[in-house]
């Protein structure tokens, strides 16, 4: 049963459009430039302008048009089973300065909504997480008694109350889950009525600290400013050299209806490689909306068209799902411990600030960045802040089997198009390079550079979205080779204008 829609539920039902902002088309200097208008930089700007600082947020495309706009949009501190191993290699200190800080922004989600007056479909529920395996019991267990101790009001159940056999799982009380967009929207609003400047159109290419920070725009327009951060997803000014620290990965999302007496009451996700995420949202008088989220794969693995489709059956096999409605993909950066990057970009950088690697809880991660960086800009650093800082040198290594995973996925080599079958992508070398070429079912060929402009690792083909991936870190272009996502700012080279594959006859 495929998606009636390839798109983002989220981007589709927020309401009538807000007003395109501006592109920006001249040079100015604000105290705090914000680059990436996701959830962490729309709350960055939002507690910055606040404070009275004169902020400018600047966006390549749309205001949470990326990742924000195609998550799960669960606002839980209860992030997978990770409280057990974060207190065994780091610490119960740590683990308990992660949930505090984890709770502190979850709470400041709710004030936001009641402060503005958002209707973006909050709701309280449970979150758990369960497990699919008889050993899965010892583990959960262990787990739950973590959480707890970390502060969290963690439960051990056997029942998780789905509709097919678990074994155990842990649960947390009122945790909360929202329409992402929506409250986007709410707080870029704010932002601007509060005297912040949102600019959207508007991709920043260059960065220097050198005196007051400046940054180039693609277009040309400078912005200077006292400070900046840097909250595009994967950084797009890489001093820091994370690119060695962040893991990319791409999960789909598939959304369909059920009637509301079969609407599972929490929020969910198993342990175990092969993830499945829960949630449902409102839809109509009779129905909700359940969302799974899951089939990770790496950026540009040839297996996506067949994870997207174990994901549906999932849904379908699992629950009285009505009608699939909506299919989409999100991507995110985890970092190798665990915990997020959030403070200075690099060791010695002064005034300029990075938020990154949230491992797939943005919501809450987003929201703290904003109140973290906030206390940064002011110099000051709360208890809990420490845990995130970039400079920590737990989980720095590179690790030399996850960078030889991402090289896996490449493209087959053909002679020329006329050996790539119609909907399939290879890679064409001619005396001026290596091709990716795509043929669409049309016949006509589309041909770019094979190499990403980010760091030069070689472009695979993503055939559900039908985009160029970069399987390093995460780059991804339309099939123009135009830039996507971050962190290239720049787009693949064109070979030509698209062309028949197949000669005339």
């Amino acid at each position: 049963m495929p998606p009636h829609t390839n798109a983002s539920y989220w981007m589709v039902s927020a309401g009538p459009e807000t007003r395109p902002l501006p592109a920006l088309d001249h040079d100015i200097e604000v105290d705090v430039a914000v680059v990436g208008a996701g959830i962490a930089g729309l709350s960055v700007a939002s507690e910055l302008v606040r404070e009275g600082r004169s902020v400018a947020l600047l966006e390549a495309e749309r205001v949470a048009g990326g990742v924000t706009g195609h998550t799960t949009a669960k606002v839980s501190a209860l992030h997978g089973a990770c409280y057990h191993d974060m207190a065994t290699r780091f610490g119960p200190e740590t683990a308990a300065h992660y949930a505090r800080s984890q709770m502190i922004a979850m709470d400041h989600v709710a004030d936001t909504v009641a402060r503005l007056g958002v209707d973006c479909d909050l709701e309280s529920r449970p979150a758990f997480v369960y497990g699919e395996r008889g050993a899965d019991v010892a583990l959960l267990r262990r787990e739950a008694a973590a959480a707890r101790d970390a502060g969290l009001p963690a439960t051990y159940v056997s029942d998780a109350g789905l509709p097919f056999p678990t074994f155990g799982a842990v649960r947390v009380e009122d945790q909360l889950m929202f329409h992402p967009t929506k409250y986007a929207q709410a707080v870029a609003a704010d932002i601007v009525a509060q005297g912040g400047a949102i600019y959207e159109h508007t991709r920043v290419i260059e960065h220097s600290e050198a005196g007051p920070c400046t940054l180039r725009c693609e277009r040309g327009p400078r912005v200077r400013a006292r400070d900046v951060v840097v909250t595009t997803h994967y950084p797009a000014f890489d001093k820091s050299l994370l690119f060695a620290r962040l893991i990319p990965k791409r999960e789909f999302a598939v959304a369909g209806l059920v009637a509301r007496d079969d609407d599972p009451p929490g929020m969910y996700i198993n342990i175990g490689p092969d993830t499945r995420s829960l949630r449902s949202a409102p839809y109509d008088e009779h129905r909700r909306l359940l969302i799974a989220t899951g089939a990770p794969f790496t950026p540009g693995d040839r297996s996506a068209e067949e994870r997207v489709a174990e994901l549906t059956d999932w849904l379908c096999s699992s629950f009285p799902v009505e009608e699939v409605t909506h299919g989409w993909a999100a991507q995110d950066n985890s970092s190798r411990d665990g915990v997020p990057f959030i403070g200075r970009l690099y060791r010695r950088a002064s005034r300029t600030w990075v938020a990154t690697g949230f491992g797939g809880w943005g919501m809450t991660n987003g929201v703290l960045a904003g109140l973290l960086i906030r206390e940064l800009v002011e110099g000051r650093t709360p208890h809990w802040g420490r845990v995130y800082d970039t400079r920590r040198a737990r989980g720095g290594r590179t690790d030399s089997h996850l960078v030889r995973s991402r090289l896996r996925a490449k493209l087959a080599t053909v002679d020329s198009t006329e050996d790539i079958t119609r909907g399939q992508a290879g890679l064409v070398t001619d005396g001026e390079g290596a091709w990716a070429t795509y043929v669409d079912d049309d016949g006509v060929a589309h041909s770019v550079s094979s190499t990403c402009t980010h760091m030069g690792c070689m472009v695979a083909f993503n055939a559900v979205e039908r985009e160029w991936e970069c399987p390093c870190h995460g780059s991804r272009f339309a099939l123009d080779g135009e830039v996507v996502q971050g962190p290239a700012t720049s787009p693949l080279r064109a070979r030509t204008a698209a062309a028949p594959a197949y000669p005339a006859g």
